[in-house]
């Protein structure tokens, strides 16, 4: 498998302190550079940013059919190893963090099986992590 190459994603924050808190508190990032207006976390080897944006007047969850779930769109996340994954089940599930899908085996005996969980942050971006028993099936058809 080729190595995969850190990503870049900057996402909408209404509150930069309760991100800010979410990031690093919860998810366990570390905080990089940072001004009024936005801060640089590392998600597990990748940068993660948010950024100030004013909330809108009108908000909504779109999701699309996935394996029996409404999957939020968009949504963001990172593929952790099996062990990550649970560690940060349980860390969410201390928070008390609601679940948009609870953690559960997706494609379960298919290619392709995966754990996965979605939640939202603090501004109502929806997270997706997931992890396979065998990385070899992170593309598979």
């Amino acid at each position: 498998m080729k190595k995969i190459t850190p990503f870049h994603v900057a996402v909408p924050v209404y509150d930069l302190q309760e991100a800010r808190t979410f990031y690093r508190e919860v998810l366990g990032c570390e905080e990089g550079r940072s001004s009024d207006a936005w801060v640089d976390f590392d998600l597990y080897g990748h940068q993660w940013v948010i950024h100030l944006k004013p909330r809108p007047a009108a908000e909504g969850l779109h999701s699309n059919p996935v394996d029996g779930h409404d999957v939020p769109v968009p949504h963001y996340g990172v593929v952790l190893e099996w062990d990550q994954w649970h560690e940060l089940e349980q860390r969410v599930r201390q928070r008390g963090i609601r679940f948009v899908i609870e953690p559960y085996i997706r494609f379960k005996g298919l290619p392709g099986e995966q754990a996965t969980m979605f939640f939202l942050d603090p501004s109502g971006n929806a997270l997706e992590f997931k992890a396979f028993q065998d990385i070899s099936q992170l593309f598979a058809k």
